[in-house]
């Protein structure tokens, strides 16, 4: 194991910190069990990394874990990590049933959780439940503002419009992170109502994170919040770290564009499949564009890969 790799607080690796998605998809025939997620988080925090997080789907064109029971599942075995949803469906989950789930994460994990949400972007999801998916932005707008007010301390409980009993265990509240992919409109709505930004790796790229970095500080202006103080991560960075060209083409060609439904060669130098230096040297022009962490999501062989982020990858991202 690299040595960077020990048991003790997450930490930042130089100008970046790392998250790790739990492996929640069946890429190639491994199969979803208990087994392969205590794997996972246990080299992220032998490594030290800063979170661990999970996406939502109900419907998606590979098997898909619950989210949320997941981070329950290893929430003991997570030490110091911070746990996020990235993202949780608040507009499909409800927002009433989505606090109550968070506020249990947070007391169980004595106070980890950030809550990352949007309202998601697939029609199959929406569907399922039988709500518009023309309604989404509507809808989303409004549950965040309902779920904040139930997250907050000292709601009363057993009000729907305040909050929960037993509360959050933070004292200030769970945090609550909005994704956008880099609109206007939605930045404005990161400004407006988030705590954090939460950006999509394989929907931007550097130069297109520093754009939204540029929007977002003026949004923040506007609504008298400081830019300093908001901080944000890169999530879904679909990472395979191999040496071999022909190997790094199979994952890219072969599993990423299919999963996301993509042309290879729109996702060929946006996400972290290719050599450690072709890796870090993505990360580090994330870096110089403001990206304060970066959720990694191993394509398979959850632990080689963690160690390979830290030992390998994360000492040469510079800033």
């Amino acid at each position: 194991m690299d040595q960077l790799c020990w048991r003790g607080r997450p930490w930042k690796y130089g100008v970046m910190e790392a998250g790790v998605h739990l492996p929640l998809i069946d890429f190639g025939g491994e199969g979803l069990s208990h087994r392969r997620l205590a794997e996972a988080v246990d080299a992220a925090r032998e490594c030290r990394f800063a979170a661990v997080s999970a996406n939502d789907h109900f419907f998606f064109s590979a098997p898909w874990l619950d989210g949320l029971t997941a981070l329950a599942a290893v929430a003991e075995r997570s030490g110091a990590m911070k746990l996020m949803t990235s993202l949780a469906l608040v507009t499909l989950r409800g927002p009433v049933p989505l606090a109550k789930t968070l506020s249990a994460l947070d007391i169980l994990s004595g106070g980890r959780v950030i809550a990352g949400l949007g309202p998601g972007s697939s029609r199959a999801d929406y569907a399922a439940v039988d709500v518009p998916f023309e309604q989404r932005w509507q809808r989303f707008d409004a549950a965040v503002r309902l779920i904040r007010a139930m997250l907050q301390p000292g709601s009363a409980g057993g009000d729907p419009a305040g909050g929960l009993l037993p509360p959050p265990r933070q004292a200030r509240g769970i945090p609550l992170w909005i994704g956008s992919w880099g609109s206007q409109a939605g930045l404005r709505r990161v400004a407006c109502l988030g705590d954090g930004w939460l950006a999509s790796a394989y929907n931007t790229t550097p130069e297109g994170f520093a754009a939204n970095m540029k929007v977002l500080r003026s949004e923040l202006e506007r609504q008298q919040r400081p830019p300093g103080d908001f901080p944000n991560a890169l999530v879904t960075m679909w990472t395979w770290i191999t040496g071999s060209r022909s190997d790094a083409e199979r994952a890219l060609a072969g599993i990423v564009a299919p999963l996301v439904r993509r042309d290879p060669a729109e996702l060929r130098g946006r996400i972290c499949v290719g050599s450690a230096s072709e890796c870090a040297e993505l990360l580090s022009r994330y870096a110089r564009a403001g990206c304060q962490r970066v959720h990694f999501w191993p394509l398979n062989d959850e632990r080689r890969q963690i160690e390979l982020i830290a030992g390998e990858v994360m000492p040469q991202v510079s800033g």
